[in-house]
Formats: C-alpha cells, structure tokens, sequence
C-alpha cells in the first residue's frame, strides 16, 4: 500500500489523565537476556468523537487499540487528542469511534522503530485489535515515510501487520496524517486523491479532510468485510 511523505511537527495539546496498570504480557520468543515487554499506562477516550467531521446520524462503529513505546518521543495526550480530531474526521463517513484505548509499554529499544522483522514481533506480542496504530519514534524502511498503513496487499508476507498503522514521531499534521492512514486500513486500499481539500492527497494538509461519498462507500464496505467495522443497529 502505498506510503505518503510527510514530515514536520504538531502542537502540544491539552493533557488527559493516565490509568496505571502495570501488567506484563507473556513473552514472546523472547531472547535470552531481553527486557521484558511490559505495559505500564493505558488511556481510554469513549465516544471519540470531534466536530470536524459533518456527517449525519452515525450508521457504523470503530474500536481502535493503539500503542506507543516509552522513550519514543511521544507525549500520550498528544496521541489522544489527535486520535480524537481523526475520529471527527471519519465521522463524515458515519463511522462512531466510540471506544479508542492507549497503552503505553516499556521494554526493548529496537521496539521504537518501525522495521518489518522487529515490528511483525512487537505486534505479536501485544496483540492488539483492529484496526491498531503503532506510534514509534523513527522508521527503518528505505525510503523512509512518516506515516505507513497495512493492508492486505502489502502484508501478505507479513501477516501480523495487517490491518495496521505506524505513525513516527513528528509527522506533519497528525490528525490528518492518521485519518488518512486509517482510511487506507478500513477500504483496504492505497488510492489517493488529487482532488483539492480531499483527504486522500498525497501530502497531508491542515484543511484537506474532505472525503467523497464513493470514498466513504469503499471505507465502510471494506471495513465491515474485513470486521474493522460494525454497522449500528437500525
């Protein structure tokens, strides 16, 4: 699936408040002499939506896990109130966002970066839901890309990472950047647009959030197929 470049940083946002848990997972192949890979933090956003999005009456409902690594250069309430601005977003496609979890987890440096062997064993081992987002501080992958989505297309190779986002730190506008990336995961495709203001342009803007109605379309049917969404009752 195609990767879009962008680059720059976001704005500090308003804090949110932090449940610690302190649960270890289960190892998983872990190397002799490894840390152990621990989750230390979670933050839940129920009902995550925003006013970005003008859509009607919702007809579909996501849950999103995502996960950052201590030591990655992520402050979580700036993950939280942009997963917040990206749920609004989506919203004009009627999805709710109306369950979004955080975990924050400390163990082995390599975890940090995006790099297919290392990150196909991070994902195994926390084993988080889909559609999930990773955000890491750097990228391995040659050309490097701020943002990178996982469809089934490009992880047939890499089962673990479908159906996944990575996010490194400092990409340019964020709550575009993982709207975007989430639109590629739920319609299972890398299209982009040239069209002004959409969404789906190659390089992300401030103001480019528009998405079409047969955008939305392909959005919701490849979601509900590949159970990253679930209609509401009518």
């Amino acid at each position: 699936m195609p990767r879009a470049r962008r680059r720059g940083k976001w704005a500090a946002l308003a804090s949110l408040a932090a449940i610690a848990v302190g649960a270890a997972l289960e190892p998983w192949a872990q190397p002799a002499g490894d840390p152990p890979l621990e989750l230390v933090r979670s933050w839940t956003l129920i009902d995550a939506e925003s006013a970005v999005g003008g859509g009607g009456a919702p007809t579909h409902r996501m849950r999103l896990e995502m996960a950052v690594l201590a030591g990655s250069g992520w402050d979580p309430a700036t993950i939280l109130a942009a997963t917040r601005a990206a749920a609004g977003i989506l919203a004009q496609c009627g999805i709710r966002t109306d369950r979004a979890e955080l975990y924050e987890f400390e163990g082995p440096a390599r975890y940090r970066w995006l790099d297919t062997p290392v990150s196909r064993e991070l994902a195994r081992r926390t084993r988080l839901a889909r559609p999930a987002v990773y955000f890491v501080a750097g990228t391995r992958h040659v050309p490097a890309f701020d943002a990178e989505a996982f469809g089934r297309a490009n992880s047939a190779r890499r089962p673990e990472l479908a159906y996944s986002v990575w996010i490194v730190a400092g990409a340019r506008d964020l709550p575009v950047a993982l709207a975007h990336e989430l639109v590629h995961v739920l319609a299972d495709s890398g299209e982009h647009s040239d069209a002004p203001g959409n969404l789906m342009r190659d390089e992300t803007a401030p103001d480019a959030v528009v998405l079409t109605p047969a955008q939305c379309r392909h959005v919701l049917e490849g979601g509900v197929r590949n159970a990253l969404l679930q209609p509401l009752a009518r």
